[in-house]
């Protein structure tokens, strides 16, 4: 397994892999990934598995969304590996360089994890690498979701949480 920053060439692989899994997929996505990368704002990675893209990450080292927005807290954003590699550590290897990344600019880092039920691994690793709750509440898109508020539990409704790091 190697793990490397993203590439362009990545972007059409990683895209007719999630659209051929049912995702949503977006070109414009990845492309802003990329062009935050080359801006400095963050880091993209890309998890080759026997010399396949198998998955990807983003560190935003001072990240300006979520519970965190501009605190100087690095945030853990587009993380995904393609279902035909699931099961074989990339996730965990892709969070393990994550945190270390994340770990040369502070002592805590956060993500947003989606609700619906297709996060439900992404939520299970989290809670089992040691993240919990921030205790802001349940968020859609860039808010907090008001109490009794009605949403669509899609993509854009998150829980964001938080982790130590050592």
């Amino acid at each position: 397994m190697l793990i490397r920053d993203l590439r362009q060439s990545d972007v059409q692989i990683i895209i007719d892999e999630e659209i051929a899994q049912g995702w949503n997929a977006s070109t414009e996505k990845y492309e802003m990934r990329l062009r935050h990368q080359a801006e400095g704002k963050s880091i993209a990675l890309a998890a080759e598995y026997e010399g396949q893209i198998a998955g990807y990450i983003n560190i935003y080292p001072n990240s300006e969304w979520g519970a965190f927005a501009n605190q100087g807290l690095p945030e853990i954003v587009d993380f995904g590996v393609l279902e035909k590699f699931r099961r074989r550590g990339i996730g965990s290897k892709l969070m393990d360089v994550a945190e270390e990344i994340a770990g040369q600019y502070s002592d805590r880092v956060y993500l947003g994890v989606g609700l619906h039920n297709g996060y439900g691994s992404a939520q299970r690793m989290y809670v089992k690498r040691g993240y919990i709750p921030d205790g802001s509440g349940v968020w859609y898109g860039e808010s907090v979701l008001e109490q009794y508020a009605s949403c669509c539990n899609d993509d854009d409704l998150v829980l964001y949480f938080s982790k130590e790091l050592e």
